[in-house]
Parts: C-alpha cells; sequence; structure tokens
C-alpha cells in the first residue's frame, strides 16, 4: 500500500526528533523519496511549527521540553505520547496547542498518526508507550459510526493516565469515563443557523460529509439548532464528498445545492468542510449561483476559509485550545492520586464572520 503523506510526516519527525537535527538530502534518502519531496515536507512540518529549518537542516523546536532530541537524551522531564488521525488539516492546529502546553510544562510530547486508519491505532499506541510515554493523549481515527465500539475498547485499559481529543464516546461506556477535551460542535452550528436566520433567512441547508466524528457531530447538532430554534429543514442533508476522491458524487452535491436554490427551497447553506465549501462556491459560480448574492454560505472548520475569492464566514472550533488544555489536563493528571475526579471539558468554537453570507431576501 502506497504510503500516505500523513505516514510521511510520522516517520520524518520521528527522524528528526531521534537525531535532534538532519540535513533536508540525508532525510530523503532514509525516507526514500526525491528531495522535492523531502523539501516540501519539511517546509509544511516547520510552517505549523513542528520543526525548525535554518540552512538546509532541520531540528527539534528549540522551545521543545528538554530531553525533545530523543530517547537518549537527557533532561528528566515529563515524557507525554500523542495519538492523532492525522498531522494535517483541523489536527495540524490541535498538535501544535499540545506540542506548546508540553515545552511549557518542560515535558517531551512524541506523536504517532494513524491517517485515520483506526485498525492501527493499538498497535501506534503501544509504540509510544515502547518510546517511554508516561501519559496519553488519544485522538482514534474513527470515521464510521461503528468504529468505537469495534476499535476502542483497548483505550479504556491503558495502563498510564489518557486525556481523550475530540471524541465522545458512547455515554456510560468505559470510555466515558475518561478524561477528555472537545469542541461543542453542536454549539458551534447553533452559532451559524441563528446567524442566518438572523439575516433574514429561512433554515438554511446543511451539506455535510459523514465521514468522521466531526461530520457526524456537526450533523447532529443541525438537528438540534433547528429544534432550539423552532425551524423545519428545507428538505434533507445534502451527502457531501471531496470532489478529488468522488468527482460525480461531487458534482451531483453541487447540483443539488443549485437546484435547492434556483427553486427558493434555501436562500442560505452551512457546509462543512471547508475545503469543501471553496470547491462548491467555484462550481456554483460556473453554474450561475452567486455567493453571496444568490446564496448566504457559512463554512465549518475555518481552516482555509478566509483564502477563498468570497472570503468564507465560517465556524472555528478551538483546535489549538483543545490541544493546550488536553495536554494541561494531562500533566496535572500526572501529578496527582489516582483517585481524583475525572474531567469532561467541553470548549466552544466562535463564529467568524466574512463575507460570505451576506445575502438577504428582498
Amino acid at each position: 500500500m502506497r504510503e500516505s503523506a500523513a505516514e510521511r510526516h510520522d516517520r520524518l519527525l520521528g527522524l528528526v526528533r531521534d537525531r535532534g537535527s538532519a540535513r533536508v538530502s540525508d532525510l530523503a534518502s532514509l525516507l526514500g523519496v526525491s528531495p522535492v519531496t523531502a523539501r516540501r515536507d519539511v517546509e509544511e512540518l516547520a510552517g505549523r511549527g513542528l520543526l525548525d529549518r535554518v540552512h538546509g537542516s532541520v531540528s527539534w523546536p528549540q522551545d521543545a521540553a528538554p530531553g525533545a532530541a530523543g530517547p537518549g537524551a537527557t533532561g528528566g522531564g515529563l515524557v507525554l505520547g500523542m495519538l492523532a488521525p492525522s498531522s494535517t488539516y483541523y489536527f495540524a492546529e490541535v498538535i501544535r496547542g499540545a506540542h506548546e502546553a508540553a515545552a511549557r510544562a518542560g515535558a517531551r510530547l512524541i506523536l504517532r498518526i494513524s491517517d485515520y486508519r483506526p485498525q492501527e491505532d493499538h498497535a501506534r499506541t503501544e509504540g509510544l508507550l515502547s518510546a517511554g510515554a508516561e501519559g496519553l493523549l488519544v485522538a482514534p481515527g474513527w470515521q464510521d459510526p461503528g468504529d468505537p465500539a469495534a476499535f476502542g475498547d483497548w483505550i479504556a485499559s491503558l495502563p498510564v493516565p489518557t486525556v481523550l481529543l475530540e471524541r465522545r464516546p458512547t455515554a456510560g461506556s468505559p470510555l466515558d469515563g475518561l478524561d477528555r477535551v472537545c469542541s461543542d460542535h453542536a454549539h458551534g452550528v447553533l452559532l451559524a443557523v441563528r446567524h442566518l436566520v438572523e439575516l433574514g433567512h429561512g433554515a438554511p441547508l446543511l451539506m455535510a460529509r459523514a465521514d468522521s466524528p466531526t461530520a457526524v457531530a456537526v450533523r447532529s447538532g443541525y438537528a438540534e439548532a433547528l429544534a432550539v430554534l423552532g425551524l423545519r429543514a428545507p428538505q434533507d442533508v445534502i451527502d457531501s464528498v471531496p470532489a478529488e476522491l468522488a468527482p460525480d458524487a461531487f458534482e451531483e452535491a453541487v447540483r443539488a445545492l443549485r437546484e435547492a436554490v434556483l427553486s427558493g427551497v434555501a436562500t442560505a447553506a452551512l457546509i462543512h468542510n471547508d475545503v469543501d465549501a471553496i470547491q462548491v462556491v467555484q462550481r456554483l459560480a460556473e453554474l450561475g449561483v452567486r455567493v453571496p448574492e444568490d446564496l448566504a454560505l457559512i463554512a465549518y472548520d475555518d481552516e482555509v476559509a478566509a483564502l477563498a475569492d468570497t472570503p468564507l464566514t465560517a465556524v472555528a472550533p478551538p483546535k489549538r485550545e483543545v490541544g493546550r488544555h488536553a495536554t494541561e489536563l494531562l500533566v496535572e493528571r500526572l501529578g496527582q492520586s489516582t483517585g481524583a475526579p475525572r474531567r469532561h471539558l467541553t470548549l466552544l468554537p466562535q463564529l467568524r464572520v466574512r463575507d460570505s453570507c451576506g445575502a438577504r431576501l428582498p
């Protein structure tokens, strides 16, 4: 199976962490990739603050905790392990927040990426424990609704303190008794729906993916928001898929949204996520539907929404703060007795208003 970019980034970070520093040309050889690919990977990771880059070499960040250069380094600080489903997009900021908090606490953070393959979560977490992790931050690579039951029981029996990140287990399950830090996506959706209604629109349409816990939470939050505001969905949720993976299905979804606008079914929409939203806006323009003139639109995630031709209003989950608070909670947990009460910390997203929701009814 071809290695994903996330897996390659994981290996690159591991090589630099273990060595303290490395030449980019040496990393290309060790990773078995071209120098161009290695430079591109290094630039991306350095841009996210996960590496420092100087004169053709990279090093573990200077603000990292004592002992961050690798297992053989000295310093005696705590070693924290983090399992994330990806090192890009949404979780890049979660990782950054965790890294910053670990550095402030004098701890070393080591990272493993599952690339959204939940069947590999257990083995990668065992790798963190073997590397000396004394506490764990775990964001399982769950995608399907059945994944927590199929690939989650082992988390509750981990031998070290564990904090779940951006995951809400089934109420009453063993995982529900763990510490966790999550964004309140239902609140974020409510902010978006309420804003559009206050602009004079009826209930907005939802166009959303169904391939991640965030997507599932956005869908359920949409139903809750409509109930809170006493609204009825103008039609069924439009299922969204990545344009690059399923172009025909993406085109079908865009045309369904176009038809809803042209028929007067809806004048506003919420789209998860904002990469999809940018591509939807571009395709709608080609099909004669303009944002915001014909359709008021809000995106969900706010990773790249501000970079669209028409900057997109977006719901921004507190990603970096999730990583920071989870790490602080884990460090605190490691210093407490085993009988201390567990905590569920929920952080509220923000609505960042830009140009794309300016449409109003005549």
